[in-house]
């Protein structure tokens, strides 16, 4: 039944012009423009499952993922794979570094003003000396729970969403720089990058990037609703993927949970963990697995991604 039936309903039912007004009133309320929905909660199963597979193709690759090697490319297939289900358009993008082919991948998710691009991404690389799961396993499993739950949610943003996984950032934020260098003009309709390089550490600390203060200010408010303190990143300055596209002139943002710096005691107050400790004992190690991960962290900034992405393509 349409809503003009029922209101005539109504109205003939009672006879009376206040009951016809208070109907249309309901009525025109119902057409007001909703809120933007909440971003979901991710299941941090799902991010572990996915760190899972990167484990396995390690395993299956001579113990690592690293630019040149066969185990970067599996992770790469693996990843475009499940955006490719979802309904992502993809595209793998090839370049050459140390006389070897790197991979770069993005992903668009249909819609939104292509003008105003909100772009997240991770370099999905490992060192040599290991399977890097959290470096960067974690930031590459975070992102891409993020892009599938923008697929389940069948999202509308009113900003064009894109998703990025970086090849050889280890060797100087090779991949990334590449992709930049393709986007000519282009770079002007990047309204923001969001980059997430180790979010799972296993002594972790929450440090938000201070590139952008807009930015900025959607994590701190997200983990203050959490009452988890933050502090500025710094650790990682120039060092990740987010320097290609700064030096560009785009505006950036991100998290990271900390790598081979010693954590303060009051940092340790903050956060929990042990003072006088890495935040990450195995960076750029064989011992960089599945294990080196803590959940908690890994949890709470897969959250913060959703929820940037939610607010800030709205």
């Amino acid at each position: 039944m349409s809503r003009s039936v029922r209101i005539r309903r109504v109205a003939l039912a009672t006879g009376t012009a206040t009951a016809l007004a208070a109907t249309l009133f309901v009525a025109a309320g119902a057409h007001a423009d909703p809120a933007p929905a909440a971003a979901p909660d991710i299941d941090v199963k799902a991010v572990q499952a996915d760190l899972g597979q990167l484990q396995s193709i390690a395993d299956a690759n001579g113990g690592n993922r690293a630019h040149g090697q066969p185990g970067y490319k599996a992770s790469i297939d693996y990843v475009k794979g499940k955006l490719d289900k979802a309904g992502f358009t993809t595209e793998v993008q090839e370049f050459d570094n140390n006389g070897a082919k790197g991979y770069n991948l993005v992903a668009d998710w249909p819609g939104g003003d292509e003008g105003k691009t909100v772009m997240a991404g991770a370099h999905l690389d490992s060192v040599d000396a290991g399977p890097g799961i959290n470096d960067n396993g974690s930031g590459s499993a975070g992102i891409l729970e993020v892009a599938l739950a923008v697929a389940k949610a069948d999202l509308k943003p009113t900003k064009h969403l894109r998703f990025g996984w970086w090849g050889d950032e280890e060797d100087g934020m090779v991949g990334s720089r590449h992709y930049v260098d393709t986007l000519g003009a282009g770079k002007s309709k990047l309204d923001s990058y969001l980059n997430f390089d180790m979010i799972g550490s296993p002594n972790p600390g929450y440090f938000v990037y201070d590139d952008d203060t807009r930015l900025e200010k959607v994590f701190k408010d997200f983990f203050a609703t959490k009452n988890l303190a933050t502090e500025k990143e710094t650790e990682g300055d120039g060092r990740s993927d987010h320097a290609s596209f700064k030096d560009a002139g785009v505006p950036v943002g991100g998290l990271f949970s900390g790598a081979d710096y010693i954590k303060t005691e009051e940092q340790a107050k903050n956060w929990g963990g042990e003072a006088g400790k890495a935040f990450d004992a195995c960076y750029h190690q064989s011992c960089d697995t599945s294990k080196n991960i803590d959940e908690k962290a890994l949890d709470n900034n897969t959250d913060a991604i959703a929820h940037a992405i939610w607010e800030l393509s709205s």
